[in-house]
């Protein structure tokens, strides 16, 4: 153990626990069994994986430190959705939006000297209460997030809980209503352009009335609705000059043409999916239990596999194919989100309950860790 017991070494086929040395576990430990694939893969990826768990509570980061994977997890308050521009990272969480910054000099130094090649550290947050904030985006114009509570896009602001930017034609008013569960963003060329709601409903918790089979796709260029019939749909993403989808409640992954709407499965994995992300020719793509029925029942995939895992697959988008799979296998049952960190191998966050926040100070100059005994200053 690592980093105060939040980092593991994981070994394939292990299962180590991730509790902090002088605090109980919060439920029952994390344990995961990466397969052979999964850490071959990574191990050529260049780079770390970096995945939201509202679940249980974590932000996880999956490295490669020259051996064997290492897995570090920061406790968040219900961490949801997130999003990676440059050197910033942002998260959104229960009642909060907070920007990360990288400081790899810093990284550089912290425990023990080039045991991480980045240190995210958070210096900016937006107090903006229990919105249900879903996924968020780094525009051209600057950070979108998916509200929700109010079933709209929103920009986020130093005088006010939000400011909605667009909403569903169908939508008649914002009110904090769900009415929709507008849950996903994807950009195109900088710009918010696809949403996925899961039903054209304008009544509050509409949606639920036909979740099996009421999602939507929606292009904000027109406010048409290009797919319907979805299960769940979440994590619309653009790639590659095609819209990419998770049908959540049928296991599915699925290529839409955004010149006419036509779908193409090209595969099915045996979870409820959220969250999704691209490196080359591979997707990465969650995958959850489902913990319960009075959302998540009578789902597709529950008739369609026996028995869903929750964990994290990389498929192969060319062939469909599953090359590999980090599965939890206790303690995280549900995952959000899923990102990639490009040329980031051995990757650190710090929350604000981490007391060597307090310690890290930088200017585009110079970074110090400002310690008791020890002033450690390192020139850019």
């Amino acid at each position: 153990m690592h980093d105060g017991g939040y980092e593991a070494y994981i070994k394939m086929n292990s299962h180590p626990g991730a509790t902090e040395p002088g605090k109980r576990p919060q439920g029952e430990p994390i344990q995961c069994a990466p397969d052979p694939g999964f850490v071959e893969w990574l191990a050529g990826s260049t780079g770390s994986l970096v995945v939201s768990t509202y679940q249980a509570g974590k932000l996880l980061m999956i490295g490669w430190n020259g051996e064997r994977l290492t897995l570090l997890m920061r406790q968040y308050d219900k961490p949801m959705g997130f999003d990676v521009s440059g050197n910033k990272l942002a998260l959104a969480s229960r009642n909060q939006v907070t920007i990360h910054a990288n400081d790899p000099v810093l990284a550089h130094n912290y425990k023990q000297p080039g045991q991480y090649d980045a240190l995210y550290l958070p210096r900016v947050s937006w107090h903006t209460g229990d919105l249900n904030v879903h996924d968020i985006a780094f525009a051209n114009d600057g950070l979108w997030i998916v509200n929700t509570r109010f079933s709209c896009l929103a920009r986020l602001s130093d005088e006010v809980s939000f400011v909605p930017q667009w909403r569903p034609e169908f939508i008649s008013e914002i009110a904090p209503e769900d009415r929709c569960h507008l849950n996903g963003l994807a950009l195109v060329k900088g710009r918010p352009r696809y949403v996925t709601c899961l039903g054209e409903s304008d009544t509050p918790g509409g949606w639920r009335e036909n979740k099996a089979a009421g999602g939507v796709i929606i292009d904000m260029k027109n406010n048409d609705v290009v797919v319907r019939n979805l299960a769940m749909p979440h994590s619309p993403r653009f790639y590659r000059k095609h819209l990419f989808v998770l049908n959540s409640g049928a296991g599915e992954l699925l290529r839409i043409s955004p010149v006419d709407g036509a779908c193409e499965m090209i595969c099915r994995l045996p979870g409820y999916l959220r969250g999704l992300s691209f490196v080359d020719d591979h997707a990465i793509v969650g995958l959850c239990r489902i913990r319960e029925s009075n959302i998540f029942g009578g789902m597709p995939v529950q008739r369609n596999d026996d028995k869903l895992i929750c964990g994290i697959a990389i498929v192969n988008i060319k062939t469909g194919r599953q090359v590999g799979l980090f599965e939890f296998t206790s303690g995280c049952e549900e995952i959000f989100q899923t990102g990639f960190l490009a040329g980031i191998q051995r990757p650190n966050i710090l929350n604000t309950d981490r007391p060597e926040t307090l310690e890290a100070f930088n200017a585009p100059e110079f970074s110090y860790w400002l310690r008791p005994k020890n002033l450690l200053k390192d020139y850019r």
